[in-house]
């Protein structure tokens, strides 16, 4: 079955030293409550290493129930005079206090990209993750999807990645996609990355899309404790602890 979710990408910029507290307090604390308000579930949550983007970051990523799903947390979010969920008060004052910004975007998958609960199904995960954002030429974004399927997973997979999601960004006139790539470990990573200029596959996968990919950013992740590629599972409420105790 084709995938029609909807997820919601976050860059968030952690104030000091708080990304472990911040990253339990939108798992634990918040993505429960999503669950059950907004029929939102958490596709993923990963601190970013620091040498390969900005730092200290934080990745969040939600699976939204498609378009329509999308309208009705909106409308449970925004239709407040305060623009904010009265009863989220409290958690929105705890967060304020963890970060200091966040980029967000909406995206649209692949049709054959597996949604989160297909995912943890058949146990995808690794020790770093790779997070790719293209730039393409107007109007190309789905020629990059296609392209990414019909060239690069043969060549990625050859370094053991496995493709966690491939997203079109929606509202940006078919110019933006982001993928992920779950890598089983460092080495993995290494051999790859190593292999760039060297491995033909490679080579003819970026010589594939140099007239539709204007810019490529690819950086890495780490999975929080409570992600659900880590657990195989959604937060839950007796996933809380102090945020305290958290180190």
């Amino acid at each position: 079955m084709a995938n029609e979710k909807v997820y919601i990408h976050e860059f968030i910029d952690i104030i000091a030293h708080n990304r472990a507290k911040y990253m339990h307090h939108m798992t634990a604390n918040w993505s429960p409550i999503a669950q059950q308000e907004r029929n939102q579930l958490c596709y993923g949550v990963w601190g970013v290493v620091g040498t390969t983007r900005g730092w200290p970051e934080v990745v969040n990523m939600w699976e939204e129930d498609g378009w329509e799903g999308q309208a009705k947390s909106f409308r449970h979010e925004f239709n407040h005079s305060s623009l904010q969920n009265p009863t989220l008060a409290e958690w929105w004052s705890v967060a304020a206090n963890l970060r200091r910004h966040g980029d967000d975007r909406l995206l649209v998958p692949a049709p054959w990209t597996r949604t989160i609960e297909e995912l943890c199904r058949d146990g995808v995960k690794g020790e770093t993750y790779a997070h790719e954002l293209i730039k393409t030429v107007p109007g190309r974004s789905a020629d990059f999807i296609r392209l990414l399927r019909d060239i690069a997973l043969p060549a990625y997979e050859k370094y053991d990645w496995e493709l966690a999601g491939a997203f079109e960004t929606a509202m940006v006139n078919d110019s933006e996609c982001i993928i992920i790539w779950a890598i089983p470990t460092w080495e993995n990573w290494a051999a790859f990355e190593a292999a760039q200029h060297k491995d033909d596959a490679l080579v003819q996968w970026r010589a594939s899309v140099r007239d539709i990919a204007v810019d490529w950013h690819r950086c890495l992740l780490v999975d929080s404790p409570l992600s659900p590629f880590r657990t195989g599972r959604q937060p839950l409420e007796s996933d809380r602890m102090p945020l305290q105790e958290i180190p």
